[in-house]
């Protein structure tokens, strides 16, 4: 499994018990869509090892208490602590309407009052916020919010996302000189 065809779930997080249980958190605001999962990839120097789950269960804080198969001891379970956990993307649930998944709306052309504002060439999840970078018809960089109020609607099928945005925000990327 290559992992451009997978998604990083979450982590390892730390050691639950002697027994070679970890904790993992899973970065996702839909945590019970992954209850029941059978495996999972562990990234290891750039590659994706596949671990089966034995059993799993969530903690008071709802993270997940994981015992993967073959990992029967402290020493064994130490050594995954800080790795990176991947599914591969099939298993991602499809979204309508204006939700999506990150990776989906990459090469997307963002519209605003009918005019092209350029193609997303991703999105950037490290502020209070998520940001579209679009790269523009000149190949100029601007960041918009990726946030419900100003989407309008996302088509798959067009590629397209729709937005109302605050006067202003679009002048502020043109050069006035």
């Amino acid at each position: 499994m290559r992992i451009e065809d997978c998604f990083q779930l979450g982590h390892i997080s730390r050691l639950h018990g002697f027994k070679g249980e970890v904790v993992a958190v899973f970065d996702t605001d839909r945590p019970e869509a992954y209850e029941n999962l059978e495996s999972v990839f562990l990234e290891d120097r750039g590659e994706l090892i596949p671990f089966f789950i034995d059993e799993s269960s969530r903690n008071s804080k709802g993270h997940f208490i994981l015992k993967l198969e073959d990992v029967d001891d402290e020493p064994a379970a130490r050594q995954l602590i800080g790795k990176e956990l991947w599914l591969p993307l099939s298993v991602l649930p499809p979204l309508d309407g204006k939700n999506f998944y990150f990776h989906e709306v990459i090469g997307f052309r963002l519209m605003h009052q009918g005019q092209e504002i350029g193609i997303c060439e991703d999105v950037l999840d490290t502020s209070a916020q998520p940001l579209f970078k679009v790269i523009d018809a000149d190949e100029k960089e601007i960041l918009i919010p990726a946030i419900d109020p100003f989407i309008l609607r996302i088509s798959r099928e067009e590629q397209l996302i729709e937005m109302e945005l605050p006067e202003g925000l679009l002048e502020l990327y043109q050069d006035n000189a």
